[in-house]
Parts: structure tokens; sequence; C-alpha cells
């Protein structure tokens, strides 16, 4: 199966949801964690911010992503770190 044969294979994930899964994929360290923010997503990709988050819960509610909160030292929040689940078989 291709590299990212899983995710091509979900007819009922939203296109929005591919593009960010492999966007993330694509970005992750050997152990599959990565943490972009929603803007530079949003740039990244030429999509909204919203867009952004409706593909961010689509992914974490199918199980393709992990989302863990992250906040500085001010209590202030910070880019979220996403772990990327590679193999879903």
């Amino acid at each position: 199966m291709s590299y990212f044969g899983t995710i091509y294979a979900e007819e009922e994930l939203p296109h929005r949801a591919k593009a960010v899964y492999m966007y993330l994929r694509d970005r992750t360290n050997p152990s599959g964690t990565c943490w972009p923010g929603i803007n530079t997503i949003a740039k990244d990709l030429a999509i909204s911010r919203s867009t952004v988050k409706r593909a961010l819960h689509d992914l974490t509610r199918r199980g393709f992503l992990e989302k863990e909160l992250r906040y500085r030292d001010n209590g202030s929040s910070s880019s979220n770190m996403y772990f990327v689940k590679k193999d879903l078989s």
C-alpha cells in the first residue's frame, strides 16, 4: 500500500482533512509528533483557519490524529502537539 494509502481509502473523510493529514505527516519527527500552529498550516495550504480547525477535528474524531494542548511558562496557549497515527491497520 502507498505511503498515504490508509487516508486515501477513507471515503467519508473530507478532502480538507486528507490535505491536513498529509501536511502533518510530512512534518512529523521519527516519533510521529509535530507542532505547527493553525495559522502556519492555513498559510502553507492556502486554506482558512476555520477549515484547518474542522480538518483537525475530523482527523481526531476518526483516529488519525491525537492532540495535546501545550502552554507557555506564563500560562498562555502555545501551538498544540499532534501525534500522527501512521499505521491504522
